[in-house]
């Protein structure tokens, strides 16, 4: 898959990974990588821009036998802006559908 379009495509994967609950980065990666393939620190800048466009927030638990983990959570704006970029990226599809049927 060309590189921008997984670019954008992953940001639309993370965000409704997301919106079904909090997930910690690596948990993330795992449930996107069984679905295409990721290198392992391909969601990090993502999630860094996320939270610093305020679409997330990220807090610390503690883990047992090893660091505490950063989970990311959904704020309200990320939550509209989820459904935007899924709205966007399903009518993408279509038109695409149509275009090489």
């Amino acid at each position: 898959m060309n590189a921008q379009l997984k670019k954008g495509a992953l940001e639309v994967c993370v965000l409704s990974q997301l919106a079904k609950g909090d997930k910690y980065g690596y948990e993330l990666t795992e449930v996107i990588s069984q679905e295409m393939t990721i290198a392992v620190g391909t969601l990090y800048p993502i999630l860094k821009r996320l939270k610093d466009d305020l679409y997330v927030d990220t807090y610390l638990v503690e883990s047992d036998g090893g660091p505490a983990r950063k989970y990311y959570h959904l704020t309200e704006k990320g939550q509209i802006y989820q459904q935007k970029l899924k709205q966007e990226w399903e009518d993408f599809v279509l038109a695409m559908k149509k275009l090489l049927d």
